[in-house]
């Protein structure tokens, strides 16, 4: 029901009589914002392929079972891998490249130029940070994200500032930074502050972040909310999170999720692993691989 008030000071004096039902609704509305399928991720500019969060999910593996994630074993035993870029972000023309693209850029003779504008990137480090200042400036998500970087691992010249790299992240999640908003649910909730966690990664998980919600499934799982744990992990694994998949294939033997649900979740992570994979991310993997 809608109601409408000749003022605000009614509004105001009626609250006490309709603010249980209108918390109820809110937190309805909520839910189905958060719940629905999430966007689709964001495509290299060059190959047009998803982006990986995670290079272990774009690797040429084996379909997932209901018995064996090869994904999910191939993490545990490589965990340097996991921790590889799958991107970078170029400020010369303010674009994230995944790094399939960038080694056969390289590869072919091409290490001082930007695999998107072909622009020179024989820079100096003062040169090179005077054009990511330029974006911060206009509020480039993606610079403004990469100087949080910076700062957090005192890299290109910044000097480490734990304190810096958060105020930055947390502008760039006011501007709508997904992976800003996943940095600052991460910091939350290291911090013990679940509320604010929840809060930052349900924004980037509205956003298509998968690990995001993954981790949000392990906040209601461990909350004792188990059904909407699994909606969770069900969208993140959808989404080729091997983590999530295998959180839902170990309640299996349980009973608590159904085997038509295993088995479509199962389909569409290994059909969105199988759509993140190339040629050029392969050899970039194996390359990668050579050097840990």
């Amino acid at each position: 029901m809608v109601a409408k008030y000749c003022s605000a000071e009614c509004q105001n004096k009626h609250w006490p009589k309709h603010k249980k039902e209108c918390k109820q609704r809110a937190a309805e509305l909520r839910d189905e914002a958060l719940f629905k399928d999430p966007p689709a991720k964001e495509d290299c500019p060059i190959c047009f392929l998803p982006m990986p969060y995670k290079l272990i999910s774009c690797i040429s593996l084996p379909p997932a079972s209901i018995s064996s994630v090869p994904i999910y074993d191939f993490a545990n035993a490589n965990v340097e891998l996991a921790k590889k870029e799958t991107a970078h972000f170029y400020s010369c023309c303010g674009k994230y490249i995944c790094s399939g693209c960038i080694y056969s850029f390289r590869e072919s003779g091409n290490d001082d130029k930007c695999p998107f504008c072909n622009s020179d990137r024989g820079k100096t480090e003062e040169e090179n940070n005077e054009d990511l200042m330029k974006r911060i400036k206009v509020n480039d998500v993606g610079a403004i994200c990469q100087l949080a970087n910076y700062y957090h691992f005192g890299l290109e010249g910044f000097q480490q500032d734990h304190a810096k790299s958060t105020e930055l992240s947390s502008r760039a999640a006011e501007l709508g930074s997904i992976e800003a908003n996943f940095c600052m649910g991460y910091i939350s909730y290291k911090g013990g502050d679940l509320k604010k966690a929840k809060f930052h990664y349900e924004a980037a998980a509205m956003a298509g972040h998968e690990v995001a919600r993954y981790n949000l499934g392990y906040i209601e799982y461990n909350s004792g909310n188990k059904e909407r744990a699994m909606k969770h992990w069900m969208i993140s694994a959808s989404a080729g999170e091997p983590y999530a998949m295998h959180s839902l294939i170990t309640l299996v033997p349980r009973g608590a999720v159904s085997k038509e649900s295993i088995n479509s979740t199962l389909t569409a992570y290994n059909n969105s692993c199988a759509e993140m994979r190339s040629e050029a991310r392969d050899a970039y993997i194996l390359c990668v691989n050579e050097t840990i």
